[in-house]
């Protein structure tokens, strides 16, 4: 851990143009489920600015070895674990946005699958001097999948609006595609079984948080202040999933369940 703490703290920047041509895949990918706000969709800018390298950079699982900007944990699978989204303006098509990364935190814990190791990391998404987005991200580094380790999950029913989506191989490429992500549980069925141990291709946890910061704003009929998430249990491709809205006192909680009603993705709305 001494070791590790010296990374927090580390930082990098990049720099990212909104264009048109991302505009018209998202909408193409997300269509009808977007907050209709005559502007840069919501979730947009998780495909700014990604992570990238040259292919001897990158692991066996698809995404850019550790060791770079994030140190290397000797845990091979990864996952986006969640974290909080801060609006503080709107972005617009042709934005040339800065992108500034920071480690905040680094943490080991054990879990019932084995150590994990928690990242926290802090993005700003400014365009010229204005903040645009804060974003906290929470990824999470975790031992190798064994086979049966997998636990069956508890189910409920939704609870308030509902949107219906039916998730597609075509629908789960092109949002790799959007964020240049490499990671094979999206696309890649025979590493997604037997290297992973999941039961099919894993649907990316953004696309899920995409969608219920969508449905949220288009609730409020506003772009909401902050929107926190987190992942839950690993949402398969295969049937449709429901993204699901109950607002009280102002709040908006959401979820997204699969085809079987499994809670796999939470999230909040406040402001």
């Amino acid at each position: 851990m001494e070791e590790l703490n010296k990374c927090i703290g580390r930082k990098i920047e990049r720099r990212d143009v909104i264009s048109e041509r991302l505009i018209a895949e998202f909408e193409a990918t997300f269509s009808p489920h977007l907050f209709a706000n005559g502007a840069v969709p919501l979730g947009a800018q998780w495909c700014l600015s990604p992570d990238i390298v040259a292919p001897d950079q990158i692991g066996s699982d698809g995404h850019p070895k550790l060791g770079s900007f994030l140190p290397d944990v000797g845990l091979p699978r990864r996952m986006w674990a969640g974290g909080e989204v801060t609006y503080h303006g709107q972005f617009n098509v042709g934005d040339v946005v800065k992108k500034h990364s920071e480690i905040a935190d680094v943490s080991f814990k054990e879990g019932k699958s084995g150590k994990l190791c928690f990242f926290k990391v802090n993005h700003h998404y400014s365009v010229g001097d204005r903040l645009i987005v804060a974003e906290r991200q929470d990824i999470v580094y975790r031992e190798a999948g064994t086979a049966g380790a997998i636990v069956a999950q508890p189910t409920v029913s939704p609870q308030g609006k509902v949107w219906r989506v039916t998730p597609t191989s075509t629908m789960l490429f092109r949002y790799s595609a959007m964020t240049f992500n490499g990671h094979r549980i999206h696309y890649d069925d025979p590493y997604a079984r037997n290297v992973e141990f999941y039961e099919g291709l894993v649907v990316h946890g953004p696309l899920q948080a995409t969608l219920m910061l969508n449905l949220a704003a288009t609730i409020l009929g506003r772009v909401p202040t902050t929107f926190s998430y987190r992942g839950v249990s690993p949402l398969i491709l295969g049937e449709p999933f429901l993204v699901d809205a109950v607002k009280t006192d102002g709040a908006i909680t959401l979820q997204t369940l699969s085809s079987t009603g499994v809670v796999t993705m939470m999230g909040q709305v406040a402001g």
